[in-house]
């Protein structure tokens, strides 16, 4: 009973925050600010609030998560009206194409499918996906990825479709060989060639080390934030320990830096 209360409580709730979002573009009475834009506009909003709802849930603040949620959800909101607005779609039909989506791709929950490990379903659900693609009429395996993606979740997503067609390489210890021969080519364009090349050589390099993530079963964006949040981290403890001495970085040299962020690595390590 209390769920059925709880979804009445949501489904009331999404019908204002649509009419809200209906007065802020209404052209009497509206907002100016929200009148102007359009979806490429508001894309890079939409991209940010996704990011902000991850750093949320990596620093543990679940009562910022709730709000960066609701920012979230209210840019799928933002992106429907300006398509019914334009006669594409309206709201109803995003949430009933993503439930039919869903019920489709999970039939040992909703239909008669086979119940599966995690890691069963992972296939299973990439198998639905390509399906999917194949009924849209997809001109290539990777003609669907998006562009606007992280490069880092492009690359890899990128390689996750090239590897369902057989193009991968067999293990990680290859795919180090191939990090090794990028690292030696970025080098030899730093001393011989020009910023372009350079450039190029260096996003090999990195595409390399996103496959080797793949490889390993390691998100590289999340790790990059971990390695972020790491090095600010050990630098904050630099300048305290510098601070607790009436000085700052740029008093200090860097001999002096390096051995006060190794003790905040051994710190760290309980060293």
């Amino acid at each position: 009973m209390a769920e059925d209360s709880s979804m009445r409580d949501a489904g009331q709730g999404m019908r204002r925050l649509a009419e809200i979002m209906r007065r802020l573009r209404a052209p009497e009475g509206g907002c100016p600010w929200d009148l102007e834009q359009d979806f490429h506009t508001i894309a890079p909003y939409t991209i940010e609030e996704a990011y902000e709802v991850a750093d949320a849930i990596a620093r543990r603040d679940w009562a910022a998560l709730k709000g960066e949620l609701g920012d979230l959800l209210f840019q799928s909101v933002y992106h429907a009206q300006m398509a019914e607005e334009a006669g594409h779609f309206d709201l109803a039909e995003v949430i009933e194409a993503i439930s039919e989506k869903m019920i489709a791709r999970h039939p040992h929950v909703f239909g008669d499918g086979e119940m599966r490990s995690a890691a069963g379903q992972t296939e299973a659900w990439e198998a639905q996906k390509a399906a999917e693609r194949a009924a849209r009429a997809q001109g290539g395996v990777l003609d669907d990825v998006p562009l606007a993606l992280p490069g880092l979740t492009r690359a890899v997503k990128l390689q996750k479709r090239a590897a369902r067609v057989g193009f991968d390489w067999p293990d990680a210890a290859q795919v180090v060989d191939k990090i090794a021969e990028e690292a030696g080519e970025l080098v030899a364009a730093r001393d011989q060639l020009g910023p372009a090349e350079v450039a190029e050589e260096y996003g090999d390099l990195l595409f390399v080390m996103a496959n080797l993530a793949r490889h390993l079963g390691v998100d590289p964006e999340a790790a990059l934030r971990g390695a972020n949040e790491k090095f600010a981290r050990r630098f904050r403890a630099i300048e305290a320990a510098l601070g607790a001495q009436g000085r700052r970085p740029e008093d200090s040299s860097l001999e002096e830096m390096d051995g006060l962020w190794d003790a905040a690595k051994r710190a760290e390590k309980g060293g």
